[in-house]
């Protein structure tokens, strides 16, 4: 009696090892013959080993884990970044088309209250080509322990803290520029302090920086401000005193938008078209 296999059944179980009549039949080549009288499993040989690179004929389970290769340098996470450079003016866009899809490099200049970081922010993720938003208060601010905070007066501890913020952002800014991204920066720039103004913007991002002042009415700013918690809100009196010398850029040449009676998309829409026209025809400064 055999398997359906081929490989022979064992005797049946009885008196004496096996049944009356039934006689064993000769193991096959190879196989030791068994002792008499106790039964003797199946033999099958051994499955082949797995091909290599590929599960086992016939598996069903789920594909065998393999090491992966480590990284080279030309793979994502390894990749060398281009050395950051100053940022050219790049080319105009098309005639009323905004900045379309220009790469270019932005300075959102006005008082605190003016919404310089949400316009930055909603125009920044509404563009149709990556755009980056760099605000140098979230920056100053990555000082945790010992942040020298201006309110408390302007020292040389905050000068230096503010100073140090300024080359990070346009270190950041080159960074964004020389992968392809833009960049929109926000600041509050004075007109008549050189020490804190557009000069060093100009040498830490480069010629191509197109700055713009965001200046709303007073009563604005102060109901913005006013809105505010934490040490980004001042005394009124400050907020007077800043929306007061930011007038000073009038007559400057740089672009005003008067952001009074706009929203934040209306705001975001007209700096899209100042920018594009900016483009064609850059400020100097």
């Amino acid at each position: 009696m055999q398997h359906a296999g081929g490989v022979p059944l064992p005797a049946p179980h009885g008196v004496g090892g096996g049944a009356a009549g039934w006689s064993a039949p000769a193991p096959p080549p190879g196989v030791p013959p068994r002792p008499q009288g106790h039964p003797v499993a199946p033999h099958h040989p051994a499955p082949p080993p797995p091909p290599r690179g590929g599960p086992p004929p016939g598996w069903i389970g789920p594909a065998p884990q393999h090491a992966p290769a480590p990284p080279s340098r030309d793979t994502t996470g390894h990749v060398r970044l281009p050395p950051g450079g100053p940022v050219p003016v790049p080319a105009p866009p098309a005639a009323g088309a905004g900045t379309g899809t220009a790469t270019l490099a932005v300075l959102l200049i006005g008082p605190a209250g003016a919404g310089k970081t949400t316009v930055a922010r909603h125009w920044a993720s509404r563009r149709p080509v990556p755009t980056a938003h760099i605000s140098l208060d979230d920056v100053r601010e990555w000082v945790c322990s010992g942040f020298a905070d201006p309110q408390s007066g302007w020292n040389d501890h905050s000068e230096a803290q503010y100073r140090l913020a300024r080359r990070t952002c346009g270190f950041s800014a080159r960074n964004f520029l020389a992968n392809g991204i833009s960049c929109i920066l926000d600041d509050a720039v004075f007109p008549d302090r050189p020490v804190v103004g557009l000069g060093g913007w100009k040498r830490h991002v480069g010629p191509g920086l197109l700055p713009v002042v965001l200046l709303p009415g007073l009563d604005v700013v102060l109901e913005r401000n006013a809105e505010r918690s934490g040490n980004r809100r001042l005394s009124d009196e400050e907020v007077a005193g800043i929306h007061g010398r930011m007038a000073g850029w009038y007559g400057s040449g740089l672009p005003i938008i008067d952001n009074s009676k706009l929203d934040v998309e209306a705001t975001a829409r007209v700096l899209d078209e100042v920018l594009g026209r900016a483009l064609s025809s850059p400020p100097a400064w």
